[in-house]
């Protein structure tokens, strides 16, 4: 099973599809779910320790907007502990909305500099037959991952 990062993070379709295919999507849900349950964080609706700032410092410096170092703060620990990524480009807004041009562009460089990483970048489909080939592309990107539920 390899850890897929996926973007755009917030795709509960591209989530649901690493899944399927036996891997672990590595995404937005999960890391916020974990903010969110933690009963230690005691500054909603912020959910922020003091540390993620410090996190974000990591991936962005510190002349960088706050958010897109607070985006980072979760989004770089996972691009770091992908095996995979699967990176969908021009995606319709309803398919996984990032919200924040400058935190997708370093999103973007992040994954493709890492070296050794396998990264199935693709177009978002438009049409059904752009849809059928998308997700065989997906399909078979994943099984060469290996899995559990790959035939």
């Amino acid at each position: 099973m390899a850890k897929v990062f996926i973007y755009p993070a917030t795709s509960l379709v591209l989530s649901d599809m690493v899944e399927r295919w036996g891997h672990e999507a590595l995404g937005a849900a999960t890391s916020i779910r974990e903010r969110i349950q933690t009963p230690s964080l005691d500054s909603p609706p912020l959910q922020m320790t003091p540390e993620d700032p410090k996190k974000g410092l990591k991936y962005a410096a510190v002349e960088v907007p706050c958010g897109v170092r607070g985006r980072m703060s979760i989004y770089g620990p996972l691009i770091e502990e992908a095996d995979a990524a699967i990176i969908i480009n021009d995606a319709d807004l309803s398919f996984g909305c990032m919200g924040c041009a400058r935190t997708n562009e370093l999103v973007m460089y992040m994954v493709r500099q890492q070296e050794g990483l396998p990264v199935l970048d693709i177009k978002y489909p438009y049409s059904e037959e752009e849809g059928t080939a998308f997700v065989t592309q997906i399909k078979e990107f994943l099984t060469g991952l290996g899995g559990e539920n790959n035939e």
